[in-house]
């Protein structure tokens, strides 16, 4: 666990609709909504800044946002394309500050701390990461940096989309205070719906209450969780997964590359890199994926999976070439980018000798 001195909360603004919108730019001036079927039950995913004027937000049901925006353009959700587009943000950001835990495939928390040793050098960070994610992806991302999690997600939340609000340490419980009581993470509708007919509206107002009406409102632990967290309280570090499940190597150009040939020298060389990984490791791995990134910055990876696992840098080589070449078959066209990533890992196993 690191202790979280100065973490971050990084949100990207409407992400699946705005990886439709990288996809197909005509969107962007349009009211747009990931989600199911209007016509039947389906649920909105997530809409754009534009159809969210209409007073449409997630979970709304499908058919009630088309009552209120009948022009609105309605998408399927593309899961396998957002993860892509994840994959690239959090590799961007893993560039600028190192440790993060993602606790979905759009938002996480940053140690900021690791890399700012005060709260106007995480400002710097923080900006730094947007720009770095902006660059990478054209996408935009909202980050909340403060002394813990709750009040990093908070303020993450407050000037969407591509805001930043940094809250140093001392100021946690009066930024928290005017908020309604519902905007405090851990506050689930039943726990609103106690504090509101209590009189208990703002996050202010859950901080300042006494011991015995904090048990009488929120019986158990639960009660003085959130009353900490109302106070700007939150002792929980980052959760870090140590175990490595992929490596990749990637590169972006200075211009542009269409020359096929060109583009199989990097790759070769980003395959002798991720093999090399490998071996120190003392690891195979069983899947090869080979990443494009077009000139609009749209994204695209292939992949492919072997029976054994390989170490072998010719091997993983000739895939990613071939990956690359099924890529640029399914879309033509110059690339700002390419990379090689391996998936499947796993430790070499000894064969046992038998008896001839």
């Amino acid at each position: 666990m690191a202790v979280p001195g100065i973490v971050a909360h990084l949100d990207l603004d409407a992400f699946f609709a705005a990886v439709e919108q990288l996809e197909n730019p005509e969107l962007r001036t349009k009211p747009l909504i990931v989600g199911g079927d209007p016509h039947g039950r389906g649920v909105v995913a997530t809409a754009n800044y534009v159809a969210r004027q209409f007073g449409i937000h997630s979970a709304m049901s499908a058919a009630e946002a088309l009552r209120r925006c009948p022009h609105a353009v309605f998408v399927r959700p593309r899961h396998s394309l957002y993860r892509e587009y994840s994959r690239h943000v959090w590799t961007t950001v893993r560039g600028v500050v190192p440790t993060v835990e993602q606790t979905g495939i759009d938002e996480g928390y940053l140690d900021v701390g690791e890399v700012a040793g005060d709260f106007l050098e995480a400002r710097v960070v923080a900006e730094a990461v947007q720009t770095a994610v902006r660059a990478a992806t054209s996408l935009t991302c909202s980050l909340g940096v403060a002394p813990c999690k709750v009040v990093a997600k908070v303020a993450s939340d407050v000037r969407k989309p591509g805001g930043l609000v940094v809250v140093p340490a001392g100021s946690e419980a009066r930024f928290l205070a005017s908020f309604a009581v519902r905007r405090l993470p851990g506050v689930g509708p039943k726990a609103e719906e106690r504090l509101r007919a209590a009189g208990v509206e703002t996050v202010g107002a859950l901080a300042a209450l006494g011991d015995g009406e904090l048990r009488r409102l929120l019986p158990g632990s639960v009660g003085a969780v959130l009353r900490d967290r109302a106070n700007g309280i939150d002792p929980r570090g980052l959760e870090l997964d140590t175990e490595r499940i992929s490596i990749s190597v990637e590169n972006t150009f200075e211009r542009d590359i269409a020359d096929r040939e060109r583009l199989h020298d990097e790759l070769r060389g980003m395959a002798a890199e991720v093999a090399e990984a490998l071996q120190k490791r003392g690891q195979t791995a069983r899947t090869v994926t080979a990443k494009l990134r077009y000139a609009d910055f749209s994204i695209r990876s292939r992949s492919t999976s072997l029976e054994v696992g390989t170490d072998d840098p010719s091997t993983i080589a000739d895939l990613a070439c071939r990956l690359l070449d099924r890529g640029l078959r399914d879309r033509p066209g110059a690339l700002r980018l390419v990379g090689v990533g391996v998936s499947g890992l796993a430790a070499y196993r000894q064969l046992a000798l038998g008896g001839i």
